[in-house]
């Protein structure tokens, strides 16, 4: 709750904001109810004027919809606390456009980055160099204080992510490791973060390099749907470095969106 509070950026809170209204706007509203018969308690959904058995197939959605609006609601006023808190004016209103963006994996075909890519990603899978093994969070195995740090700024912001997960792309004959693969949920959209704290190893300079080339031939863009950040020994880890990053390509995404509403309305 810490780091939610002290770091999240502004257009992300502001889009957090508005998914949840969007979100709200969408689900059923419902309630549970017990029904007593012949002595035994029997929990229905109630939607408008219709009940519905509680263990049918219908009844498990609407429950999960109505256990979703919940959480929702109670995330709302967190956001909206943080917002009225830090800023005078209200944040903006608009509805979260979905990014469909695409990377070419390793048969050559575009892939939507959306949940579906980030769910088939197998987390913490790099086995090709060992782990100091003194940086535990959440039950996986850090490779140096500011990755576990940047793995914390996560886990407190609610942005799911994988650590170091396999991913087979264009033009390369071996997996590559990136550091986080995000699911922004808001966008339905994937962003991958690369943190650099070894810079002044050549091997490890060449394989960044390598590594670099190969996302931008795959399709994707830098500083959109990859973006950097670094430390060195004189210069440790700031997490705002990573929020003000985090901000840079959620706006930019906001941004394109809204010029391509544009030009589809003219």
């Amino acid at each position: 709750m810490e780091y939610l509070d002290k770091y999240i950026p502004k257009e992300y809170l502001a889009l957090k904001i508005n998914y949840c209204k969007k979100r709200l706007r969408e689900l059923p509203k419902t309630s549970v109810e017990e029904h007593h018969v012949r002595g035994l308690v029997i929990p229905k959904i109630r939607i408008a004027n219709h009940k519905i058995n509680l263990n049918s197939a219908r009844g498990q959605e609407l429950f999960a919809a109505l256990i979703e609006r919940e959480n929702l609601e109670q995330q709302l006023k967190i956001y909206e606390a943080i917002w009225d808190r830090n800023y005078k004016t209200p944040p903006p209103e608009y509805d979260p456009p979905k990014i469909a963006r695409t990377i070419r994996t390793g048969n050559n075909e575009k892939t939507v980055m959306d949940k579906a890519f980030f769910d088939s990603l197998k987390n913490d899978a790099n086995t090709k160099y060992p782990k100091p093994m003194l940086y535990p969070f959440n039950g996986i195995q850090y490779r140096s204080e500011a990755e576990r740090e940047i793995a914390i700024f996560y886990t407190e912001t609610g942005i799911p992510f994988k650590y170091e997960p396999e991913l087979h792309i264009a033009g390369m004959n071996r997996p590559v490791y990136p550091d986080f693969v995000l699911h922004i949920p808001e966008l339905e959209t994937c962003k991958f973060h690369e943190h650099y704290g070894m810079m002044s190893f050549a091997k490890y300079v060449r394989d960044t390099k390598i590594k670099c080339n190969s996302y931008v031939d795959a399709g994707l863009l830098l500083d959109q749907d990859v973006f950097f950040t670094y430390n060195t020994e004189d210069q440790p880890l700031d997490i705002r470095y990573i929020a003000a990053k985090l901000n840079g390509i959620i706006y930019g995404n906001l941004i394109s969106s809204n010029e391509r509403m544009a030009d589809t309305e003219r």
